[in-house]
């Protein structure tokens, strides 16, 4: 440990950790998420994965992306694939689990401490060989909501479960710090009222949905 300070990694699955706060009714402060885990001991890396549509000419994470690069993070993409279901629904297949699998089980041997901010219950088995190797591993994600956001064999298994309604007062973004959002064509939908700001850095929210994800 670096001073005697638990060494502790983050790994976001970016679209369910949106997907959960979004049904919690708040927006993720990346920043002070950052500060809340800096303050429980030595944060070694804090990684964001999430898939980009492919042949889209902007993306509408990209803004995000970009801040969460230069800010502490270390961000894990790849090319979505776009499909139209049997119900003629356009559909977007990303899962990221793998990546983020590989890279957990690579810096297991340098940490303490992974918080896994997931509450997809095919993590479990990574959970369990994180542990294998002694680290610990807690898993963010809530019950606060029916149906619960975290698969059960997940919660089960973790070393200890946070629930995200309990942060939100402390990695929520303050709605007062949100601009009015301008009339449609005047920027980019959504992004204006998230942008950082020079007294106060503050990490644009994901506009992406959980619920865009094919197999979430």
């Amino acid at each position: 440990m670096q001073n005697g300070q638990e060494r502790i990694a983050l790994f976001i699955d970016g679209a369910n950790l949106y997907a959960t706060a979004k049904t919690l009714g708040f927006d993720i402060d990346y920043k002070r998420l950052l500060g809340e885990f800096r303050a429980r001991g030595y944060l070694l890396r804090a990684y964001y994965y999430t898939a980009l549509v492919e042949d889209q000419e902007y993306s509408s994470i990209r803004p995000l992306i970009d801040w969460l690069d230069y800010n502490g993070f270390t961000v894990v993409t790849k090319t979505a694939k776009e499909f139209t279901d049997s119900m003629g629904r356009r559909k977007v297949k990303g899962n990221m689990d793998i990546e983020l699998a590989v890279d957990a089980m690579e810096l297991a041997p340098r940490v303490d401490h992974i918080v896994l901010f997931s509450g997809d219950g095919d993590f479990r088995s990574l959970v369990e060989a994180l542990q294998r190797k002694g680290v610990k591993v807690s898993v963010v994600s809530t019950v606060s909501v029916q149906p619960a956001m975290i698969a059960d064999e997940l919660r089960r298994q973790a070393d200890e479960f946070i629930d995200l309604a309990h942060l939100s007062q402390r990695v929520g973004r303050d709605p007062s710090e949100r601009a009015p959002r301008p009339p449609v064509g005047q920027d980019v939908p959504g992004f204006v009222r998230d942008r950082p700001r020079p007294a106060r850095p503050v990490a644009p929210t994901s506009p992406v949905s959980g619920d865009d994800f094919a197999d979430r």
